[in-house]
């Protein structure tokens, strides 16, 4: 059984992820390191409304949980919890972050907050996106340079050393990309208010 306040801070989270239209109904994941455990979602549970059987507790390099239940994206968090410093991480699919990445290398914030908290985001593109050794190998290398990157047309990965932590670098993401939306829309000229602007793309 996972310690309530786990589950308190896994419940939360998700439900934040939710209504932050970061995910759909059965969308996205989370999960946390312990030592040489991991703490994950269970598959197909829905994260905007997670009960306490809804997370898996397995090995950090084996499943030893007993069960064939945690999440399709399991292998994934291993690989970054084996390669990265992480100890928490949030996967979601923020809606106009994907829409970028379907035809950038790379989201660049113009905003000021997002400019400061995460400079540039890569977008990673692997033919098959869902939970194969090669996307593992893929994300986690890209988070030993990141602390959040896209995966082209599918969603981001944010790691943290809490779920509030990834879950911020998240939400970051996709207001910055909504704010980049609005400006298009407006369709006036960039006034540049930044330092250095040309230096972001360079981080």
């Amino acid at each position: 059984m996972v310690d309530p306040r786990i589950y308190e801070m896994f419940r939360d989270i998700g439900r934040d992820l939710f209504v932050s239209n970061l995910i759909s109904s059965h969308g996205g994941n989370l999960s946390i390191r312990l030592g040489d455990r991991v703490i994950i979602k269970r598959r197909g549970a829905m994260l905007g409304n997670l009960k306490p059987h809804d997370l898996i507790e397995t090995g950090l390099e084996k499943n030893d949980s007993g069960v064939a239940l945690a999440s399709t994206e399991l292998l994934v968090h291993r690989t970054i919890y084996m390669n990265t410093p992480a100890l928490a991480i949030c996967h979601c699919h923020p809606r106009t972050a994907i829409a970028f990445s379907l035809s950038r290398d790379e989201l660049v914030p113009i905003d000021n907050e997002a400019s400061y908290l995460l400079k540039r985001v890569p977008v990673i593109t692997e033919e098959f996106a869902s939970g194969t050794p090669q996307m593992a190998h893929k994300v986690a290398e890209a988070l030993k340079n990141y602390k959040i990157i896209m995966l082209r047309g599918h969603g981001s990965f944010a790691i943290g050393q809490t779920l509030d932590e990834a879950f911020h670098w998240s939400s970051t993401l996709e207001e910055s990309c909504q704010i980049e939306l609005a400006v298009k829309l407006i369709n006036e000229p960039f006034i540049e208010y930044r330092k250095m602007s040309e230096a972001y793309n360079k981080f």
